[in-house]
């Protein structure tokens, strides 16, 4: 199904099982993150979201608290008409604040598929 975006608008599209990810998050994380979400659709930069590092630029992370709990969505801003969700995971670390290097390979493996899939996005003429 064709979607129609609004003047100025970036498709939202979503690499792997980034979706389901995000849609088992808590409700008031999934309003905050969808809106930090719409901000970059529209060009902008939601408080909650900085530079995800590693990645190089163009990629951000929103980061989310609930009851204890922390919460991440990653996305790239790369490319010039579409957002790519990159992975959305609860923080689970049980040494510190660095993310697990799993997560980190599935992160860099999820850039390249959102590179290869925004390519062909553009060769089919952007349905």
């Amino acid at each position: 199904m064709a979607r129609v975006l609004i003047e100025g608008e970036r498709l939202l599209d979503w690499v792997g099982s980034a979706k389901r990810e995000f849609l088992n998050f808590p409700e008031p994380v999934k309003d905050e993150m969808g809106n930090a979400l719409g901000v970059a659709q529209f060009g902008g930069k939601h408080p909650a979201a900085k530079p995800w590092k590693g990645q190089g630029p163009g990629v951000f992370e929103i980061v989310e608290d609930h009851r204890g709990d922390t919460y991440r969505a990653v996305y790239t801003v790369r490319f010039a008409e579409a957002i790519y969700v990159l992975h959305c995971f609860q923080k689970k670390s049980k040494r510190g604040i660095k993310t697990p290097q799993k997560e980190l390979d599935l992160l860099a493996a999820r850039l390249k598929k959102a590179q290869e899939d925004y390519e062909q996005w553009l060769k089919a003429g952007k349905p």
